[in-house]
């Protein structure tokens, strides 16, 4: 909007700081547009804080002040001047309304200002058009052009007590070009001879009170750019998905040139839906915005609760000539995704279960001999007589281990059997025969290992180790279970056939103390470990009493 008027500038200030005082600072007054009214004429005057701050009414309170008055203006509706909602309203203005206005809101601890000047001017001396004080504005040659009456904007609310006309040149408005339209109206293929001066006047009626307001405006038809062609960007003939009973909310949107203003609408089968189905599916008010080089509207259809019989049906949006539809189906189900995600939740359950069983492995398959127990108790027909054949280098430690620890936990405990040099073998025989046939009738091998001992060059000489070794590794592949009683950090001194199994099988390192009772217990790390290498089928794990001399003789030679 431009003016002519040569008047002194109204200004108005949005002082928004925090004071209990709500002082206004000279340095915070600063022009923010021109307001005027005409004398006898009505006219609202906003404060904008409210719409600023964007604050919910039911937290703040507003009200109005004449030049710096402490005493609000009222709000009484048969009050000449008088505070409207958060508006400032003058029923009918007089020369002395001109002045300083100011609105003050206050929130909790806070207080904002706005200060407007409202500046009142005479009339037009029964003219119809009043030459100093009008507004301008441009309309596209060979559009359909809206004239919008600017006098009305804060009176919208109450537009049901307002009845407007239009002039041209002093002469009232009609025909077919011109189609009124609210408090605007729309001239159709809009050509040079359309420039000239317009008043709008309106009788808006408040309180039983019967008040006029005018405007003028100068109309300038200038020759249309390139005509942009009206396009419905949305939608466009296609389908969308929804439930039955649920909300469907769509927008037409339709780009057209700018000021060319077309009537846009939903109708099923040719019939408006507000029309056609009574509210269930409402048609939205329409919007227009302006774009760069362009102008955009959008008008809604909101179906409240959709109905099977809505399926398939074409719901079009019409724009002048141009038309769209949208159909609703009933959601496809899409399997493919259904399947890919449940083979994703399967990947995952697989993996998490083979991480669980890498990381508890051996509680598991104890858990699983214990719990089959009465089926894996019967041994396999393999003619097997021993369950392990220990082998180990004769020094005064391992004894103790061998011949103490071993059968208290394996044999007592867990019912396992084996064969121990140095207390299992029949005086008489050969001493190789006896391995051989002792070593062929073991499942498994055990061989105790301890750092720093001389006599591993005495066991890697030895007949029993590599008639052991041998059946171990080449003749029956007999499983090796290596047992480490400290910490072995250097396996080069070792035989090679020790370091060949201790490179395939692994060690299990015996971290217990001879002298404590828990040691002795096969729920320890290092006892699961022993007995989930050794055969299955036993699994008998009673926590039996120690035999006190298998304690006390590990204990003396603990010391």
């Amino acid at each position: 909007m431009k003016s002519t008027l040569r008047l002194s500038v109204m200004f108005m200030s949005f002082c928004l700081f925090k004071s209990e005082t709500c002082t206004v600072r000279d340095e915070e007054v600063y022009n923010a547009g021109l307001e005027t009214v005409i004398v006898g004429q009505p006219v609202g005057i906003d404060c904008y804080l409210d719409k600023i701050l964007h604050l919910n009414q039911t937290t703040y309170s507003l009200k109005w002040y004449r030049n710096g008055s402490e005493v609000p203006i009222t709000n009484k509706t048969d009050s000449r001047i008088h505070q409207h909602d958060n508006m400032l309203w003058f029923l009918s203005a007089i020369f002395q309304d001109s002045g300083f206005y100011t609105c003050i809101l206050r929130e909790s601890a806070r207080c904002y200002k706005s200060v407007v000047r409202v500046a009142v001017f005479n009339n037009s001396d029964g003219q119809c058009f009043h030459d100093e004080l009008f507004y301008e504005q441009e309309i596209p040659i060979g559009s359909n052009a809206k004239i919008v009456c600017p006098a009305l904007g804060n009176f919208k609310e109450d537009m049901n007590a307002l009845s407007v006309h239009w002039y041209k040149e002093c002469k009232q408005l009609d025909g077919q070009r011109y189609v009124f339209y609210g408090e605007d109206f729309i001239i159709n293929n809009v050509n040079s001879n359309d420039s000239g001066k317009y008043q709008c006047k309106a009788t808006y009626t408040y309180e039983g009170n019967k008040y006029n307001i005018s405007r003028s405006i100068f109309v300038i038809a200038v020759a249309s750019p390139e005509k942009k062609r009206t396009e419905i960007l949305y939608p466009r003939n296609n389908t969308i998905e929804a439930e039955l009973g649920s909300n469907v909310f769509v927008e037409c949107n339709v780009s057209t040139f700018r000021d060319n203003f077309i009537s846009i609408s939903w109708k099923v089968n040719k019939t408006l839906v507000d029309i056609l189905y009574e509210g269930r599916i409402k048609e939205g008010y329409q919007k227009d915005f302006r774009t760069e080089g362009g102008e955009l509207s959008v008008v809604s259809l909101n179906i409240t609760e959709l109905k099977r019989d809505d399926y398939g049906e074409q719901f079009v949006c019409y724009a002048g000539e141009v038309a769209a539809y949208i159909t609703v189906q009933a959601p496809t189900r899409h399997y493919i995704g259904y399947l890919v995600g449940s083979l994703a939740a399967l990947v995952f359950v697989i993996a998490l279960l083979v991480l669980i069983y890498l990381l508890f492995k051996i509680d598991i398959i104890l858990w699983y001999r214990k719990s089959c127990h009465p089926f894996l108790h019967k041994k396999v027909a393999d003619g097997k007589i021993y369950d392990a054949y220990v082998l180990y280098p004769k020094t005064h430690n391992p004894d103790c281990f061998v011949l103490k620890v071993l059968p208290e936990v394996l044999e007592k405990k867990c019912g396992y059997t084996l064969f121990i040099w140095g207390r299992d073998e029949l005086p008489g025989k050969a001493l190789v025969s006896v391995i051989d046939e002792t070593i062929k009738q073991s499942r498994r091998l055990i061989i105790i290992l301890k750092s720093g001992s001389p006599s591993y060059k005495l066991l890697e000489e030895a007949p029993e180790q590599q008639i052991a070794v041998y059946n171990a590794l080449v003749h029956d592949g007999m499983k090796v279970i290596l047992i480490e009683l400290d910490k072995i950090k250097d396996y080069s001194n070792m035989p090679e056939s020790i370091q060949y199994i201790k490179q395939k099988h692994g060690a299990i390192q015996w971290k217990g103390d001879l002298t404590e009772r828990q040691s002795y217990s096969p729920s320890t790390k290092f006892w699961k470990k022993v007995r989930y290498r050794m055969p299955p089928g036993h699994q008998i794990f009673s926590e039996l009493p120690l035999v006190e001399t298998s304690l006390n003789t590990c204990q003396t030679i603990g010391r």
